[in-house]
């Protein structure tokens, strides 16, 4: 009886061994770490125009945090999370050149995703017209500086996830929450009634990206979540990684040891409505880190097969560049971004320079297995892309981060580009480009996504 009981037992591990395969047999190894990047002196912070002096409080912290993984070829991805408003090619460049060098992970292995904060500092270069032209020579040491030790900061992070890399499982699926408002559609003052009574309109995406990794113990390692949304609930002078940050932070509260990392998806016309509360920040946190929660708890997706990286540039065209004369008469414009744009195009254009008629635009995306694709897209991208790409990619196994890389822009489809307004024309001035992007913008990055996916190894 003793030995018919052991027989069983036996059977019964062996079932559950092939319907649940364990980290080893998936062949998965998965690293995580964070680092603050919290400002140590007060500079000025990012994403605001209307801002006149540096931070002069503290919310909650920034981090820069990295995932790397590795498949049972040896492949290995890194996946770097940035509670920062964007970051440029400046800083992008050597960043990803050290970690090339250092930890031999090429260009096309690294995705540098930003959550899109406003309530972070500038970054380098990024969104020049927006800022530069307001801070004195002390303010630009200081994001010097800064941008010095956010890229050393970077680098560390990604080493220390590599050498924490182990046997892991991981797992997809995907929760639902509802606080993004599709800005373009909906009045800000009238949303809580037009939620109420169920009328917002406008495509959005609810979607919340979930990727699950535990250890061989079956504990949360890390957890990487996205969703389509601003990170602008605040808009004072306090640092703060916005209701991004209040969900992470809550994740990791929840699960002791693990790291949680936030993706921004195609976000850019879709708002966290209402807002301006620290309170709403925190809640909104909490709603996020409720939809990764749920997801965790429902039938995830195993992650079986290997990587696949694919990655491009692409020369995305502008509609037209303006005239010295033209140039000339903006310089006088009482809009003093407006002016200072035209004033840097001028010192360009009297150094020999001439202004750019395409962006290197990047598009990367990455097979995640069998069954799983990442697309990153640099830029702050309007949600149509997110919906198509799902679409034609495939619903549930396809996942699009915005703000990826390069933040040098935003990326209006056709159709906002044709509506015009902030996101389809206005923005540019303070991402000193001199002009909206050409009609083809939308089918260049499509068609750019779809060259660009890898085959399988």
């Amino acid at each position: 009886m003793v030995q018919l009981v052991r027989r069983f037992a036996v059977l019964v591990v062996t079932i559950l061994a092939l319907a649940h395969p364990s980290a080893s047999a998936q062949g998965w190894k998965a690293g995580a770490a964070k680092q603050k990047i919290t400002p140590r002196e007060p500079i000025w912070m990012a994403g605001y125009g209307g801002r006149d002096h540096p931070a002069t409080g503290f919310l909650n912290d920034l981090y820069a945090k990295a995932l790397v993984l590795e498949d049972e070829r040896g492949t290995r991805v890194a996946i770097v999370t940035l509670d920062l408003v964007g970051i440029s090619p400046d800083l992008a460049g050597p960043i990803t050149a050290e970690l090339q060098s250092k930890y031999k992970l090429p260009r096309s292995h690294v995705a540098l995703c930003c959550s899109h904060t406003h309530s972070g500092p500038v970054v380098g270069y990024n969104l020049r017209t927006l800022h530069f032209d307001q801070i004195d020579d002390v303010q630009k040491q200081r994001i010097a500086r800064y941008a010095d030790e956010l890229s050393k900061a970077i680098v560390e992070v990604v080493g220390q996830a590599l050498q924490s890399l182990a046997p892991c499982e991981i797992s997809f699926g995907q929760g639902t929450a509802t606080f993004a408002v599709n800005r373009r559609n909906n009045k800000e003052a009238d949303v809580p009634r037009l939620r109420e009574a169920g009328e917002l309109v406008g495509p959005f995406d609810h979607e919340v990206s979930v990727l699950q990794v535990l250890d061989a113990a079956g504990k949360l390692k890390a957890v990487l979540f996205g969703y389509a949304c601003h990170a602008t609930v605040l808009d004072g002078f306090d640092w703060s990684s916005d209701y991004p940050g209040f969900a992470q932070s809550e994740l990791e509260a929840c699960h002791p040891d693990s790291t949680a990392l936030f993706f921004a998806g195609c976000g850019a016309d879709q708002n966290p409505l209402p807002r301006s509360k620290v309170e709403l920040a925190r809640q909104y946190g909490r709603d996020l880190a409720a939809a990764v929660e749920t997801a965790l708890k429902e039938n995830l997706e195993p992650l079986t097969g290997d990587l696949a990286v694919g990655w491009t540039q692409i020369p995305l065209e502008l509609a037209q560049r303006p005239t010295p004369d033209e140039i000339e008469k903006d310089a006088q414009s009482s809009d003093r971004f407006v002016a200072a744009r035209a004033r840097l195009f001028r010192d360009r254009l009297n150094a020999g320079e001439l202004l750019p008629a395409t962006y290197p635009y990047p598009v990367q995306v990455w097979r995640l297995g069998d069954t799983l694709t990442f697309v990153a897209l640099g830029g702050e991208v309007v949600v149509d892309y997110a919906l198509r790409i799902k679409q034609e990619l495939g619903n549930g196994h396809t996942w699009v981060a915005g703000y990826s890389n390069d933040v040098m822009a935003y990326i209006p489809s056709r159709r906002v580009l044709a509506e015009g307004g902030y996101e389809g024309r206005d923005a540019m001035v303070y991402y000193s480009l001199p002009s909206p992007w050409a009609p083809t913008v939308e089918a260049a990055i499509i068609d750019a996504v779809h060259a660009t996916i890898p085959k399988a190894p």
